[in-house]
């Protein structure tokens, strides 16, 4: 990071913002970590291709237009960023004997200022499984006979705006205004029929809501701490065996963040938790992670690795590699991550274009 860019973040973390959304911010996220229910099927890895090559270490991390969906607080970390990107999370592509598979589908689109960021999201998760895996395990499974294979399918499209400001000289409360257009669907592929394309494939009627995610981070030299929560709001889509809510979810991270490591070289190094448990095809997932960002001399190059595991449900580790090349001297960036492993709920790969200035 160089002295100008400092010189910027230090003056926006000295400029308090006397507001009442400051109080409703806090008090938003003070309730969602009181929350302990499972959320929905959708988990915070399901978005970020800088953030998969940490293995989810990111919360403190998001210094880019990512933060609208990881961490609303970051927006204050940088002075423009532009992310266009694609996340496919599989596991495993064709229906496993034993038990259920899933595929998330991600794209994403943001753009972000200091104290302004604008953000759309588009998930599809679609799942298939035996009656025997899971149908009676989850609420709203359909009875689909012991042969029969059920297929269900989540859409949420999440409009948003972010914005926040620092209070006093170390702390930055974010929140992210969303307009989310939702619903979920069920079907019976039969004894012998069924795929995840098909599951993909699924007509979904959709609804729309408001909701808000809020974001705190505190910075005091090279540590940050930060913390997230989304969906306070809680929207709930459709009706019957389809009806599904997006529950509340937290997250903290803690970072440190080395800006000089050597000529013009970056280190960090983050660790992330989920305070709140997500429902996913494979049972409850709550995750821990560690990763690093290496970028290089001149950046032209950023290096990333991370490793992760789940506490809650169906147990297993992740291991995560992602790699930056800039394209352009302007801060233009291609993407990659990769993460493999055990842990079914993040099996997958992301890849994206990111503009930072």
């Amino acid at each position: 990071m160089d002295d100008r860019r400092r010189r910027c973040r230090a003056r926006r973390l000295t400029a308090p913002l006397k507001s009442p959304a400051i109080r409703a911010a806090l008090a938003a996220l003070l309730l969602v970590l009181s929350a302990s229910a499972p959320a929905g099927a959708q988990i915070y890895e399901t978005v970020g291709t800088r953030a998969q090559g940490m293995s989810g270490a990111f919360v403190a991390v998001a210094d880019d237009a990512t933060a609208t969906w990881w961490n609303p607080a970051g927006l204050i970390l940088s002075d423009f960023s532009l992310v266009l990107e694609r996340v496919r999370t599989t596991e495993p592509s064709d229906l496993a004997q034993a038990g259920p598979a899933w595929r998330g589908d991600s794209t994403g689109f943001a753009a972000s200022f200091p104290a302004l960021g604008l953000s759309y999201y588009r998930l599809r998760i679609s799942e298939m499984a035996p009656r025997a895996s899971t149908a009676g395990a989850q609420p709203g499974r359909q009875d689909l006979g012991a042969a029969a294979i059920g297929l269900r399918s989540w859409v949420t499209n999440q409009f948003g705006a972010t914005i926040g400001q620092s209070v006093g000289n170390h702390l930055v409360i974010a929140s992210t205004l969303k307009l989310v257009r939702a619903g979920s669907t069920t079907s019976t592929g039969g004894s012998t029929g069924g795929s995840l394309d098909a599951a993909a494939a699924l007509d979904v009627s959709l609804e729309t809501k408001a909701d808000v995610d809020v974001g705190a981070l505190a910075v005091v030299g090279p540590v940050r701490l930060g913390v997230s929560a989304k969906h306070v709001g809680k929207p709930g889509f459709g009706g019957g065996a389809s009806r599904f809510e997006l529950g509340r979810q937290a997250r903290v991270g803690l970072a440190w963040v080395v800006g000089q490591l050597g000529p013009a070289t970056e280190l960090t190094v983050a660790i992330d938790a989920d305070l709140t448990r997500a429902r996913t095809a494979f049972g409850d997932a709550r995750h821990v992670a560690a990763g690093v960002e290496v970028s290089l001399p001149g950046r032209r190059l950023a290096l990333r690795g991370g490793v992760g595991t789940n506490t809650a449900g169906e147990a297993g580790t992740s291991t995560s590699a992602g790699i930056s090349l800039r394209l352009a001297k302007e801060g233009l960036y291609l993407d990659g991550a990769s993460t493999f492993g055990s842990d079914r709920s993040r099996s997958g790969w992301a890849a994206g274009l990111r503009l930072t200035i």
